[in-house]
């Protein structure tokens, strides 16, 4: 796949696979093109060439929500969340492409819709449930911490049933027990709800301990793709982070 904005290249020649199941990793130093890639695959870029398949279906260049139909759910670096509505109200608009009919029959509360929006309700609640949110529903978004709000957006990109989860850079600004406790949550989902998950992230710490394989990026090339461990010990990841001058004083 590449991508191109005018004459500059963010990515060239990039490709990998996701096994069913798989916990993938991107990484790759500040503006290696992780982001872009993301933004590819989710439908807010339309790359300048190449493929994208999701269970055998071409779905390059469609719409966020038609990937969403396709089983692709995402969240983001920086969480948009509703500030002045309630944790629960945040996470039950994650669900808005699972209820039946449209806006005329939302706006007259027919029966249909009615139990519709009562099974969402009451899957939002396991789903904050499950993550330690449980006490939170009722409270207003901004009164929650950073870390938190990506708890909350992550139990919203469930609400739609995903097959395949996009992380982008989930431990970004959270303590180490937060990080932890994302590590857990992130395993659960995919051994609970049988969801591949493809996440980027800084944090080599989370990459080691999370994922079955990676990939990693550098000035919008693959540089390689392995396990975590052989991404950390092979001598071109080392100098894309810390550059050639530090390898060669290290040497």
């Amino acid at each position: 796949m590449n991508l191109r904005f005018g004459g500059i290249t963010v990515l060239h020649e990039v490709g990998f696979d996701v096994e069913p199941g798989q916990i993938f990793g991107l990484v790759g130093p500040n503006g290696a093109g992780k982001t872009s890639l993301f933004n590819c695959i989710s439908g807010h870029y339309k790359p300048s060439s190449g493929s994208i398949t999701i269970d055998g279906q071409e779905v390059r260049g469609s719409a966020p929500s038609t990937l969403a139909r396709h089983g692709l759910a995402r969240t983001f670096q920086h969480p948009a969340l509703q500030l002045h509505a309630t944790v629960l109200e945040n996470v039950l608009l994650g669900a808005h492409t699972r209820l039946p009919g449209g806006p005329v029959e939302w706006a007259l509360r027919l029966p249909r819709t009615w139990r519709a929006e009562r099974a969402q309700r009451q899957k939002a609640m396991t789903l904050l449930d499950r993550s330690g949110l449980a006490w939170a529903a009722r409270k207003r978004a901004d009164e929650l911490s950073h870390g938190l709000h990506k708890a909350v957006e992550l139990c919203r990109a469930l609400m739609s049933e995903p097959t395949l989860l996009l992380l982008d850079e989930p431990a970004a600004g959270l303590p180490h027990t937060e990080v932890e406790q994302l590590i857990d949550t992130v395993r659960h989902v995919r051994a609970d709800d049988d969801i591949t998950v493809v996440v980027v992230e800084h944090h080599m710490g989370l990459i080691a301990a999370l994922t079955d394989r990676v990939m990693v990026l550098d000035h919008g090339r693959k540089l390689m793709e392995g396990t975590a461990a052989e991404a950390q010990s092979d001598p071109r990841v080392i100098e894309a982070y810390i550059g050639k001058d530090a390898v060669d004083d290290a040497a």
